[in-house]
């Protein structure tokens, strides 16, 4: 059998890429923000359960000693590690990886846009997300909604008040395809809720849309706050469009110590999945202990940008690959 050796992706698609990848850094550099490149490789990785990454050894030529890395699930913390000493607001085009990842809209490897901005507020980073999408690919202002207000909207239910067994039963009820034996703790029926019934109601938009406010225990690495019912949130958003979720924003944790706590928590969480513990990046811990600015951050999925701009349906008619 003969092997199929073309690229996924049409000569015309990667033009429309390399036009894409222009734009956007023409767009930073009119903003003065920085360009910067980070190690892909690292002895750390994210600890979240629902992250898995691919880890290699690492052997020193002339011994026997082998060492872990891990390739990045993202940027983000060797980023802000320049944040820390000093580089002001930061932009980096980079390769990243995600084991397990696979379907129409993932792919083990893909293309992430992630900038931090040491001047702009959350709210005026979600304008920057619209101003960047409208300049690239022409994107029309998006809508915003609570996380409260969709989980309302759509499934008519209070999501800071109501049981665990409340949306485990709201899950059965709208994905039947659920086995009977399924479980997930709160947040993951909370995730799996979002995914595969409210996503696809705000595809029906027809306009991008940000949810933000999150449930507390979905910070990650934002900051948590109160809203104005009195619930702890987490202060970040994702922007939804065309079906596909394209970015991730927070307003950054600025605290060593209660990181620390999150990253020991997940690794807790994923000894209950049955996952291996993930290293802790103390170099990230250091330089937030020795101050990390006030600033925001957010991660754009550019191959799903592309997707959208060319009306793709696979994630892979937009990448050069041939796995």
């Amino acid at each position: 059998m003969e092997n199929d050796w073309r690229p996924s992706a049409s000569i015309e698609t990667m033009k429309r890429r390399a036009q894409l990848l222009a734009d956007a850094r023409h767009f930073f550099a009119q903003k003065q923000v920085l360009e910067v490149e980070t190690p892909i490789l690292s002895q750390a990785a994210p600890t979240a359960p629902y992250l898995d990454s691919f880890k290699t050894d690492y052997i020193p030529i002339g011994t026997d000693q082998k060492q872990d890395f891990y390739l990045q699930t993202s940027p983000e913390f060797a980023m802000k590690l320049l944040l820390a000493a000093g580089s002001g607001s930061i932009y980096q085009v980079a390769k990243v990886f995600r084991n397990g990842e696979s379907g129409k809209h993932h792919s083990p490897e893909f293309t992430m846009l992630e900038w931090y901005r040491v001047e702009l507020t959350l709210e005026q980073l979600m304008d920057e997300v619209v101003e960047l999408l409208t300049s690239v690919a022409d994107f029309s202002d998006a809508i915003r909604l609570s996380y409260a207000v969709v989980f309302k909207k759509y499934l008519d239910l209070d999501v800071f008040d109501c049981t665990d067994a409340d949306l485990k039963s709201l899950a059965f009820t709208h994905i039947p395809s659920l086995a009977a034996d399924f479980e997930l703790d709160r947040d993951g029926w909370l995730a799996l809720v979002m995914s595969e019934v409210i996503e696809p109601k705000l595809a029906e938009l027809n306009q991008p849309v940000f949810i933000y406010d999150f449930p507390a225990s979905q910070a990650q690495l934002a900051k948590v706050k109160i809203d104005g019912q009195g619930n702890y949130v987490a202060a970040r958003f994702e922007l939804y469009a065309g079906g596909l979720e394209l970015a991730n924003g927070y307003d950054e944790l600025l605290e060593a110590q209660a990181l620390r706590q999150r990253f020991e928590q997940d690794n807790q969480q994923r000894q209950r999945l049955g996952k291996p513990d993930m290293p802790i990046d103390e170099n990230l811990l250091a330089a937030m202990q020795a101050g990390l600015p006030q600033c925001t951050g957010v991660a754009l999925g550019l191959d799903r940008v592309l997707m959208l701009i060319l009306d793709q349906s696979n994630i892979k008619q937009v990448q050069n690959v041939t796995f």
